[in-house]
């Protein structure tokens, strides 16, 4: 429950804690603060209108675009006719800051507004709502922080944002998963008939399937994954599917910096360049030693930087392609007078995301070597009947929080005891990957890190960002049945 403070317990407040002012909504937008606007709009979604929420900036476009140094300085008013609250996702702000509705920090009340000032860190990040169900409905939008180094290579940008769409509520979707028969609670997306084999004994003898990307060979016995509980009606790149995708016009031998982020809140994608070839450069908003590639995989929640050369001239789309299926997405690329034809909704069979780009990539900026204070296995648990999901057979909001003490090396153990993958994001800090089943590896610097099912990832951070942090899994549906924790400094209330 929200709450509007008078002028007497603003002043205070303000004054006396590091908790940011709660002002009406009307309130003029203090100067140098950029003004972002919690509301609703209408979409086209495969010729029907549909009322979706949105998060708009000063220039009028979704999210917020910040340059070099320039400070977080956001009024975010509420005009959505509903309490909000807004998560600045890989963002490292103070905690009261960070979006997340704890008692002491709760969601914005409809027609209130709520003040943010700190020292964002470049890169491609995004923002969503953490109340209730609603970045299912588009309450989501881009964060991009700019870098003078990045600007410097005079390159285009251009945002690929993903979202999974459905005319249902929420809800009405969660009701179906958690009430579904046992054969029915099993992957409601049609599928392709690659759809749930990865981990099947035998595969590898297959012809040509060992050289499949994305398909994981590891392991014994014969095990399916789940994939795409949730039946969706359409995929959206930028709030438009291939039927009317967006198209950009690019330059001849375009310079592009591509950042795409996966916003959906269930669905997970390969990124497909087509005849063209791509180097990831950073994963998260985290700059990587560069990985050359035209098919990557991209988790719930994680963000790719992928730079691109463009030949002269031509039509490129820049596919998304749901794992396990056929469907797909995206926008084009176009220069000046080139003809764009329609791209089919359906393409070829793709695998299960896994990590095989994970395994290759090794940050630029490492966490510096360091043994650890602390060693924590956080085993990961549930399944699709009964359709509930937990971090050491807890379920939010009865956990034991993770107590840590600032100035900690803390290294967690992810162990999924599940037959799905589960993207794990952890607030307010950003981890060093250092193993993968066990293998030890240079690593990305990341906040969300896929779990493959029956798989095994280690992580590394340093404590250094006292407060109450929340760490889920970015499987929308999993979170709200119970698969969240919180990581707590000593010394801060519950």
């Amino acid at each position: 429950m929200s709450t509007i403070l008078s002028r007497r317990d603003f002043v205070g407040v303000a004054l006396a804690t590091s908790l940011l002012p709660v002002l009406p909504a009307a309130a003029v937008t203090p100067a140098n603060s950029k003004r972002l606007v919690a509301g609703t709009r209408v979409i086209e979604v495969n010729g029907r209108a549909a009322k979706v929420f949105g998060l708009i900036g000063p220039d009028g476009r979704p999210g917020l675009r910040l340059a070099p140094g320039e400070r977080f300085q956001v009024q975010l008013v509420n005009d959505a006719g509903t309490p909000t609250i807004v998560h600045w996702h890989g963002q490292l702000p103070p905690w009261k800051q960070d979006g997340f509705p704890w008692p002491q920090t709760p969601s914005i009340g409809s027609g209130a507004a709520q003040a943010y000032d700190y020292a964002p860190i470049p890169g491609t990040y995004w923002m969503h709502s953490h109340h209730e169900m609603q970045e299912q409905n588009l309450m989501t939008a881009p964060l991009i922080v700019h870098d003078a180094a990045a600007l410097r290579e005079d390159r285009q940008d251009v945002v690929l944002m993903l979202h999974d769409f459905t005319f249902r509520t929420p809800e009405e979707v969660l009701a179906e998963l958690t009430s579904a028969p046992d054969d029915e609670t099993h992957s409601q997306t049609p599928k392709s008939p690659m759809s749930g084999m990865a981990h099947m004994s035998g595969m590898a003898d297959m012809p040509g399937m060992a050289n499949m990307p994305g398909m994981a060979m590891h392991g014994s016995g014969n095990m399916q994954m789940d994939l795409n509980d949730v039946r969706y009606d359409a995929f959206l790149a930028n709030d438009r599917t291939l039927a009317d995708p967006e198209v950009i016009r690019v330059e001849r031998s375009g310079r592009i910096r591509l950042r795409v982020i996966n916003g959906a809140s269930s669905s997970q994608f390969w990124i497909d360049l087509g005849g063209l070839t791509g180097h990831v450069v950073a994963t998260d908003g985290h700059s990587v030693l560069p990985i050359a590639g035209s098919r990557f995989p991209i988790a719930l929640a994680q963000r790719l930087d992928i730079l691109i050369d463009l030949p002269s001239v031509g039509v490129f789309p820049i596919l998304a392609r749901l794992e396990g299926t056929r469907q797909q997405t995206g926008l084009v690329l176009a220069t000046a007078g080139a003809p764009v034809l329609r791209i089919a909704e359906n393409g070829h069979d793709t695998p299960p995301v896994d990590n095989s780009l994970e395994a290759r990539l090794n940050a630029a900026t490492p966490l510096p070597p360091r043994a650890a204070d602390m060693v924590q296995t956080i085993n990961l648990g549930g399944d699709m009947r009964p359709y509930t999901w937990a971090l050491n057979d807890e379920y939010w909001p009865k956990i034991t929080p993770l107590m840590l003490r600032k100035g900690q090396r803390v290294e967690i153990d992810l162990v999924n005891r599940t037959m799905m993958a589960h993207p794990m994001h952890l607030h307010g800090h950003a981890f060093h990957v250092v193993a993968i089943d066990g293998q030890t590896i240079r690593g990305a610097v990341r906040d969300t890190v896929l779990v493959p099912a029956m798989g095994h990832v280690r992580i590394a951070f340093d404590a250094d960002n006292p407060g109450r942090w929340a760490f889920h899994c970015h499987n929308l549906y999993h979170m709200m049945t119970g698969m969240m924790t919180e990581f707590r400094y000593e010394g801060i209330a519950a």
